[in-house]
């Protein structure tokens, strides 16, 4: 219950005259100094303040005054109609709220999305500067949920990191990649600005890892610097289709075997909007991107939400094979985030029924980054990583092709640890992409989809993106990649590993609970190699059982 002296000033602060108090000084203000001017002229004033002074007074007051008589009109806001002129403060200060909770306010690990802590590692790397930090954790390592590696009682030396890459192409592939275990993650030309694809790609090329195009096509600035490419093909087509949207595997075929591009990968879904297509704003469409992509530039570019080449697991591997021979054998796969885990297997029985293997998967949590997504999207729908990637793994190993398909995962990787605990739960490689912009200057100002990116990044403006300096930036990008995998190096050599292969699920432990901690060899269900394979009319109680008989390779759902 509210004291007395609350009740009497909540009552004054919410009478009319105070709600319209500051547009009622404006005018008294205004009508005062046309008086002074008209009917009375003091000296006496011009002691406090000058001519001028008194002009730009009797301005100010009378554009808000008019200001305060167009809110009292108005039908389109309550809170200006309610508090005329005052009521636009509250719109100033929810432009300002992210910069003043991100500078003043928020913790170092306030994680909104990536934590200040997340953040300045990134930099710190980028710029080659000491990321080590003294007087312990500041994390609480008895918090139910909290991770670390299990360490050795026989370390051994770091491995060098040029050492830690690993071939992706099966015996169907005649042109297998030697591919780093960290890459740059999908971003589109379009999403971000030319100058920061430029860096990207010069990094990727300077510290030889791949610089994955996104679904927006093959830009000239991926080629530029002839650092190595996956391209990314979406149900857009983009870069390839025909004027319906349809896939031409004429112009395909031309860009496939251009020598800097590595791999062909399939985007069925990405983890910041599952089930909903690419979405790049018409603001942001510059008559070059139409060009690239083949949009107009009077709506939004919106990819369809399915492929129109393929409409079951069957014609996807067969999609799949096609763009395998379009290419000259250049490793193909695909990309998604986990839905409906029955989905999954269909296209693992796909393979199985058709024979067609694909090189390489990669999985996308829930968790990671886009340019532009409803909210319900990215809040609400997919599958974070863990679960599905292990998924994933468990699915090919039951299935016994693990060995020849390779894992990739991507969603919110930052740190070396993050790297090590994805291996952990299958992953054979990592992509990372805010990770790799907060390497190029990004700031965290989440205004990729307003074209007004504070820092040049994620935005169309010429202007804008001149601020990135693009041999600077390609040289924190390498700095980061180098950096990140020489502790990755020193933190398996600590749990006496010498390449992130040899991580496996019993080296991440986790706290259960503020008097148990387990592996997660013991956290987790693990399938043996080829158990699905014959698992028919067995164990409905058992979860993967049960999923398979689900799944058919004639049909998705």
């Amino acid at each position: 219950m509210a004291s007395p002296a609350q009740a009497i000033r909540h009552k004054l602060l919410n009478t009319f005259f105070s709600r319209h108090s500051i547009w009622f000084l404006c005018i008294i203000v205004v009508l005062s100094i046309t008086w002074l001017r008209l009917f009375y002229h003091p000296h006496y004033i011009y002691y406090f303040l000058s001519d001028t002074a008194i002009n730009i007074l009797w301005l100010v007051s009378g554009l808000l005054s008019l200001l305060g008589l167009y809110d009292v009109l108005q039908n389109r806001h309550s809170i200006t109609k309610n508090y005329p002129i005052m009521g636009h403060f509250r719109f100033i200060f929810e432009d300002f709220r992210p910069e003043i909770r991100q500078y003043f306010i928020e913790s170092d690990q306030d994680a909104l999305p990536f934590s200040r802590m997340q953040r300045s590692l990134v930099y710190q790397r980028a710029k080659n500067e000491n990321a080590d930090k003294p007087f312990g954790s500041i994390i609480d390592v008895y918090q139910q949920d909290y991770r670390f590696i299990t360490h050795s009682m026989t370390p051994k030396l770091p491995a060098d990191p040029k050492t830690f890459r690993i071939t992706i192409g099966n015996e169907q592939c005649a042109q297998p990649y030697s591919a780093s275990i960290m890459n740059i993650s999908a971003m589109s030309f379009g999403s971000l600005s030319a100058n920061a694809i430029r860096a990207l790609n010069l990094g990727a090329k300077m510290g030889n890892f791949y610089h994955d195009t996104g679904e927006g096509s093959l830009s000239p600035y991926h080629l530029e610097n002839g650092g190595d490419i996956v391209w990314q093909i979406a149900s857009g087509y983009f870069g390839c289709r025909t004027e319906d949207g349809k896939f031409d595997p004429e112009k395909f075929k031309q860009q496939a075997q251009l020598p800097n591009i590595k791999m062909i990968e399939v985007k069925l879904s990405q983890g910041a909007k599952p089930g909903h297509g690419g979405i790049l704003p018409k603001h942001k469409i510059t008559e070059e991107i139409s060009r690239i992509r083949g949009v107009p530039r009077d709506r939004d570019c919106i990819s369809p939400p399915t492929h129109s080449s393929f409409h079951n697991p069957i014609e996807m591997m067969q999609f799949i094979q096609q763009l395998r021979d379009l290419s000259n054998g250049k490793p193909v796969g695909f990309k998604l985030c986990l839905g409906q885990p029955w989905q999954f297997m269909s296209i693992v029985k796909g393979m199985l029924k058709t024979g067609i293997y694909p090189d390489f998967i990669v999985i996308d949590g829930s968790e990671g980054g886009t340019g532009a997504a409803p909210i319900e999207f990215s809040d609400n729908i997919g599958t974070p990583l863990r679960e599905a990637l292990l998924f994933a793994h468990n699915t090919l190993v039951g299935a016994g092709l693990r060995n020849k398909i390779k894992l990739g995962a991507s969603g919110k990787i930052i740190s070396a640890f993050d790297i090590a605990s994805t291996f952990a739960i299958g992953a054979d490689w990592v992509n990372s992409a805010r990770g790799f912009m907060f390497a190029v200057g990004c700031i965290q100002a989440q205004s990729c989809h307003t074209n007004q990116c504070p820092v040049g990044v994620a935005t169309q403006d010429i202007d804008r993106q001149k601020a990135i300096h693009v041999p600077t930036k390609a040289e924190r990008v390498f700095n980061f990649h180098e950096n990140t995998l020489h502790a990755l190096s020193e933190m398996i050599a600590a749990a006496g590993l010498e390449h992130p292969s040899d991580i496996k699920a019993h080296h991440l432990a986790q706290r259960v609970n503020d008097r148990e901690i387990k592996n997660y060899a013991q956290l987790h269900f693990w399938l043996k190699e080829g158990e699905l394979l014959t698992c028919d009319n067995k164990d409905d109680e058992n979860f993967y059982y049960r999923m398979w008989n689900l799944a058919s390779a004639e049909q998705f759902n």
